[in-house]
């Protein structure tokens, strides 16, 4: 009988241990979150956690810090909204970009919450589980397996959130940089997802997210960023 292989997992674009890994992970989380008080107040341990990553990764995450340092919290705050919630194409929510505010959305992001539940991990009513913050903090410190494959699968997504950011020469382009080193570099395939993509923009919306809604144990996001 012929033995079963194990696939083996794809080694990253950056070689890095796993450890480090999760820290790129746990930091991006923490950054690439809304920039409040509490965000702000952890930058010096932040930079001590990054300071053992090899570069790029390292001047990639410190020269972010340098930059939430050295901007005033209200024009940081202001520039987030602009960044993340004003432009449809630079969305921190990883399935819009396929799906927009769609039914189909509303099925890919029951893959999320299943892959959270599987890992014992029960979301609160703050945010929808394709919120790229959420998976890398999922990823960092829950199930790196579980997180790597959510990650895996949308590295075309992370790509083009990236190209977007460095389109408009937004620091976080940098925070992107270093979640998609972290990853199995772009395949021939990945590069023509990411122009099919860009080509296509976001869908306009359809009929919401009724299958995702309907799911009872899921929180009510209709008022929440999309």
């Amino acid at each position: 009988m012929a033995l079963l292989k194990l696939r083996r997992r794809p080694e990253p674009a950056l070689a890095m241990s796993e450890r480090d890994r999760r820290i790129v992970w746990r930091t991006a989380a923490l950054l690439l979150d809304y920039p409040g008080t509490g965000t702000l107040a952890m930058l010096d341990q932040v930079d001590e956690a990054v300071g053992e990553l090899r570069e790029p990764v390292r001047s990639q995450l410190s020269e972010f810090c340098d930059h939430l340092r050295s901007t005033p919290e209200l024009e940081l705050a202001a520039r987030y909204v602009e960044t993340f919630d004003m432009r449809r194409r630079a969305s921190l929510h990883l399935t819009f970009y396929a799906y927009g505010d769609t039914r189909k959305r509303g099925m890919a992001l029951l893959r999320f919450k299943h892959a959270y539940r599987h890992a014992g991990v029960e979301l609160g009513d703050s945010e929808l589980p394709d919120h790229l913050p959420v998976l890398l903090e999922f990823a960092a410190t829950v199930d790196p397996i579980g997180g790597e494959r959510l990650l895996g699968e949308h590295v075309p997504v992370l790509e083009l959130l990236r190209l977007s950011l460095a389109d408009n020469a937004s620091p976080y382009a940098g925070v992107l940089a270093a979640v998609v080193s972290t990853l199995a570099p772009l395949t021939t395939a990945d590069r023509r997802r990411i122009a099919e993509l860009a080509a296509q923009g976001p869908p306009e919306e359809e009929v919401g997210l009724e299958p995702f809604a309907m799911d009872p144990t899921m929180p009510d996001r209709s008022e929440g960023r999309r």
